[in-house]
């Protein structure tokens, strides 16, 4: 697991609390996540609705990125927006400074940010193809 850029010394346990009294919806949540991406040019961004599927989360956000830089400026971008707009963190994220796939858990909704030749190989779009599938355009 990598740390975030976001320095957490800033975040008290006050602030968590009221992050989880403010009242949003998944798919708000999954719209910011595809708007912090698309600020960061990530190609063909999709939102699957998988919450009849899965316990996992309620939407995937799948996007993609064309180099490990451009990964780390979706990562942070999304980072940021969601914690300026939501006053959210991920519960997790992963493979931020090491891979072609970088993961951010938001409990309800979770960000897939892709290297093209990842998104193919793992084609997440097919395998959750029962998911309601809604293309991001800003």
């Amino acid at each position: 697991m990598t740390k975030s850029h976001l320095q957490f010394d800033k975040y008290s346990p006050a602030q968590e609390i009221n992050s989880s009294s403010i009242h949003h919806t998944s798919k708000e949540l999954a719209l910011i996540i595809a708007e912090a991406g698309d600020d960061r040019k990530a190609d063909n961004i999709i939102l699957l609705n998988v919450e009849k599927m899965s316990y996992l989360a309620d939407y995937f956000v799948i996007m993609t990125g064309f180099s490990q830089p451009q990964l780390r400026a979706i990562s942070i971008s999304i980072e940021d927006k969601v914690y300026e707009k939501l006053n959210r963190i991920p519960v997790r994220i992963e493979g931020k400074n090491e891979g072609n796939w970088v993961l951010h858990d938001y409990g309800d909704v979770i960000a897939h940010i892709f290297l093209p030749e990842a998104r193919q190989f793992y084609d997440l779009e097919a395998f959750w193809g029962g998911a309601e599938k809604t293309v991001f355009h800003n």
